[in-house]
């Protein structure tokens, strides 16, 4: 049997990472008594964790959010990940969080034994993350706490919105999920007033709150959130649109043209057909570029995009 206090630290681990434990099975894991447990879960009390106890046969422990943060045992591996993760929370796209992560990783490599340090830090020296420009939008954490309550707990919440337009609008949604696709952050939610489901671009919301309704939660009319955004994005109207012919299989086509939205069928000869859509027409010419690198391309429509393609090869050969 192990001591005292490490039996409390494995007791403290287990209670950390599962909702609910029979009374039983926690005395088994640690191979005590129902009154040595007892005791022990009284010691994690006096050290601040809020540990909640059922009785009766079904009775068991749980761990209760707390009026403070208590110590936190992780394992080596999750110390690991929470380490990667915050430096990689740091580059993310939400106000503010860049300070508060780099102070959370601060604080957690502190406190880390040497081995788990060296592995981190060999982590960070070889992941090199891309840095798009800091001047796209960012979003508010205060929003993203709300929101993901909301759903969390299905409660409607309301805030205004700015359209693509500019128009303002105040709304009031079920919140579904939250879906971060690259630097942006998408609200999936059933509009109350519309009667419709709606993505919404959180960087474009102000004053988000909880309104105090609770609901019952509604079947989303696709396989996920992810693919419900996906499809959104891909039916949103654009000002640009194009077609061209790319000399390689559809599959290959796919692959390099992964970082845009475009839509690749067969074409003749196992060729690949590809339509985009874009906010103009250089980011369209940019798509095309990407793929005449790996194969010859032929414009369908519209000219103005061949046109000036062609004076973007001209350029590069002069």
């Amino acid at each position: 049997m192990a001591g005292p206090a490490s039996r409390v630290l494995q007791l403290l681990s287990l209670l950390q990472t599962h909702k609910f434990w029979p009374g039983t099975e926690l005395a088994e894991r640690l191979e005590v008594s129902a009154r040595t447990l007892r005791r022990d879960v009284d010691r994690l009390r006096m050290l601040g964790y809020p540990v909640e106890a059922t009785r009766g046969v079904s009775g068991g422990y749980q761990l209760a959010a707390g009026a403070h943060l208590p110590p936190l045992l992780l394992d080596d591996d999750e110390a690991v990940a929470i380490a990667v993760g915050l430096r990689a929370a740091a580059g993310a796209s939400v106000d503010g969080i860049e300070d508060t992560s780099l102070r959370a990783l601060a604080k957690l490599e502190q406190v880390l034994p040497d081995r788990l340090r060296r592995r981190v830090n060999a982590v960070h020296a070889n992941v090199v993350s891309v840095r798009w420009g800091g001047d796209g939008p960012t979003v508010d954490p205060e929003a993203l706490a709300v929101l993901a309550q909301g759903c969390r707990d299905n409660e409607q919440v309301r805030f205004d919105y700015q359209a693509r337009d500019g128009g303002e609008t105040r709304r009031l949604v079920e919140p579904h999920r939250l879906v971060s696709v690259g630097r942006r952050w998408y609200l999936v939610a059933w509009d109350v007033r519309r009667d419709d489901w709606r993505t919404f671009r959180i960087d474009r919301l102000n004053g988000a709150r909880l309104a105090g309704v609770r609901f019952r939660a509604r079947t989303l009319p696709a396989a996920d959130a992810a693919t419900f955004v996906h499809d959104a994005i891909a039916n949103m109207p654009m000002p640009h649109e194009a077609t061209f012919i790319a000399h390689a299989s559809p599959e290959r086509a796919r692959a390099v043209l992964r970082w845009v939205d475009a839509d690749v069928g067969p074409a003749r000869g196992n060729l690949a057909r590809v339509h985009v859509k874009g906010e103009s027409m250089e980011q369209l010419a940019t798509a095309v570029t990407a793929m005449a690198v790996d194969c010859a391309v032929e414009i369908v429509e519209p000219a103005e995009l061949a046109a000036l393609v062609a004076e973007v090869g001209r350029r590069l050969t002069g």
